[in-house]
Order: structure tokens, then C-alpha cells, then sequence
């Protein structure tokens, strides 16, 4: 994604915004349509499979929720992946503590195509993905809103509490690794 078309964006959310606070229910209904589809594929992208319906509503409740806490120093949709990021992490603490484990079911990747496109999507699908759970998560992490979100190291220092030239350094050793099972 362009920074044109992300300043853009973050305009509109702004407005959005604004137009929410002023009673504007329409609003927040915009900002679901518009960002809720990230959201479902960053909770993904981080192992979440079983109820991540659930989970983009959790993140949209509570950015709802702590609206006056939001500066707009970065988009909203950094700060709602912020969020999201914390509400899977909580998710995980508290399963673990009740030791539970957590087991994530394939994605269906049935097509309307042939039979034989479906064999080779799934095959790539499972490659692709043995390559991701190869990363460490903190590479996966920064892999996926670089690569699937089209964030800039900024954003993604913000969403992993991290430095930029961390997540630079993230990102390269990531797609070093992914290329490297890819290729094999």
C-alpha cells in the first residue's frame, strides 16, 4: 500500500471518527467494513483459527471503548492491530494458565476450480505455511504486516513493541528463512 493511499485512509478513519463521537452510528459501521477484514487475516496470520469472528469484535469493543485514549500519532488501523495483537496474547496467558492447548484446524481451501488447481493451492497453502511456522513469532508477526498488510517498520515497531530497526531486522531474517524452505 502506497503512504498516499494510506494518508488517505487514515483521513477518512479520522473523519469517521469524528462523525462516530458526534452519535454517528453509520460510522462505526464504516470503520468495522473497513478494517475488520485485516483484522480477521492478522489474527490468522498469528495461529488464531478457532473463533477470530469473535476476536476482530473483542478489538472493535474495546477500541469502541477507549476511543479518548486514541492520539491518532499513528493509523488506526496500527491501533487496532495493537490491540488485537494484546487481546490474542491475553487469550493465550489465560489458556495457559488453565493449561489448555490451544489446536487450530486447516483452512478449507476449496475453490471452484479444478481438482487439479485445488491440489496445487493446497499444496502451496501447506508449504507456505510450514515456511510461517518455521518463523520464530515475533518474525512471523512482523513477516505478515509487512508482507500481507503492507505496514511500514514504523507501524510494525509500534503493533510488536519494538524498534524499527528491529522489525527491519525481523523482517529480512524472516524472508530469508521463508525463501530458504521455499526453495528447498
Amino acid at each position: 500500500m502506497t503512504e498516499a493511499l494510506q494518508n488517505h485512509d487514515a483521513d477518512d478513519d479520522v473523519r469517521l471518527l469524528e462523525r462516530y463521537r458526534a452519535g454517528d452510528e453509520r460510522a462505526a459501521t464504516e470503520l468495522v467494513a473497513r478494517h475488520a477484514p485485516a483484522l480477521a487475516r492478522f489474527a490468522v496470520s498469528l495461529g488464531e483459527r478457532d473463533d477470530v469472528e469473535e476476536l476482530v469484535q473483542d478489538t472493535f469493543v474495546r477500541a469502541f471503548g477507549a476511543l479518548e485514549s486514541f492520539r491518532a500519532e499513528s493509523s488506526l488501523r496500527t491501533w487496532l492491530f495493537t490491540i488485537e495483537r494484546r487481546l490474542i496474547l491475553d487469550r493465550r496467558r489465560s489458556l495457559a494458565r488453565r493449561h489448555a492447548r490451544f489446536e487450530g484446524g486447516e483452512a478449507d481451501a476449496a475453490t471452484e476450480h479444478t481438482a487439479l488447481d485445488h491440489v496445487v493451492a493446497e499444496e502451496t497453502q501447506q508449504r507456505l505455511q510450514r515456511a510461517l511456522d518455521r518463523l520464530s513469532p515475533l518474525q512471523r508477526e512482523v513477516f505478515v504486516l509487512r508482507v500481507a498488510e503492507g505496514r511500514s517498520y514504523k507501524e510494525i515497531a509500534e503493533i510488536a513493541g519494538t524498534t524499527e530497526g528491529a522489525a527491519r531486522v525481523h523482517y529480512h531474517n524472516a524472508m530469508r528463512a521463508m525463501k530458504e524452505f521455499v526453495d528447498a
